[in-house]
């Protein structure tokens, strides 16, 4: 069975540092913002998700790219 909520640490793309994200995998696919919780600065992440409702893959990206 897939988990719903998926606890995620990711490096935010404009200051490094690490920071603690949870994933709503039941939503599918996702584009969303953030703010970091260290720099403040929107970070943009980009979510996968598979046909089984697993996460496949989470990306962090600047709002300029």
């Amino acid at each position: 069975m897939s988990a719903i909520i998926e606890d995620l640490v990711v490096i935010c793309p404009y200051c490094g540092q690490s920071m603690e994200i949870d994933v709503d995998c039941t939503g599918g696919d996702q584009s969303y913002y953030e703010d970091c919780q260290t720099c403040c600065m929107p970070v943009r992440f980009l979510i996968n998700v598979d046909e089984h409702g697993n996460l496949s893959r989470c990306t962090a990206r600047r709002d300029d790219e």
